[in-house]
């Protein structure tokens, strides 16, 4: 198992629309181990693999309290929806932003699982926005798409002043070595 390295806003590899996955194969549970074991590592309750750098149509989650009950998705698609509920949401391709987001609020998603057999769910609550927002990533969009222009400006500069910053540690580290 391997801990992957999660993309940041505001990179444009976060931007692609993924392709849907045809080869069911050991790869591909693989990737789904690794984005696991990541999005666990670093706290999360979903993972999609456009974070990750790998633009398929893959999304793995675990919203349990224990962390025991990890949910795998291949080809996502939500194809009805009811209501609305406002959730506040933040997101590890960006660390440190947290904002309320407007979604449905019960849905019905169509995906296959790592073997490639169908899957139909009913979500509501926490599942079904995790479930929106990781299949936004495969759409190329970020939960701050959804926010003002104002509030948007001020998250770019918070991540421009965070990667500077970054940027400066990973210079003084190399200079020690």
């Amino acid at each position: 198992m391997e801990i992957l390295k999660i993309l940041e806003f505001p990179d444009k590899r976060l931007r692609r629309v993924s392709e849907p996955v045809t080869v069911f194969d050991q790869e591909l549970k693989t990737l789904s181990d690794n984005m696991l074991i990541t999005m666990y590592e670093e706290r999360g309750v979903g993972l999609a693999a456009p974070q990750v750098n790998n633009p398929v149509r893959l999304i793995v989650m675990d919203i349990s309290e224990e962390r025991d009950q990890p949910l795998v998705f291949v080809n996502p698609v939500v194809d009805s929806y009811k209501g609305k509920t406002e959730s506040n949401e933040g997101c590890l391709s960006v660390p440190d932003i947290k904002t309320d987001i407007k979604r449905h609020e019960t849905i019905t998603l169509h995906a296959q699982d790592l073997k490639g057999a169908q899957i139909t769910i009913d979500a509501d609550g926490l599942l079904s926005i995790c479930i929106q927002h990781e299949i936004d990533h495969l759409d190329g969009k970020l939960f701050i798409d959804y926010i003002s222009d104002i509030k948007l400006q001020r998250i770019r500069k918070k991540a421009a002043k965070q990667n500077k910053a970054a940027r400066i540690e990973r210079q003084k580290n190399t200079r020690l070595i």
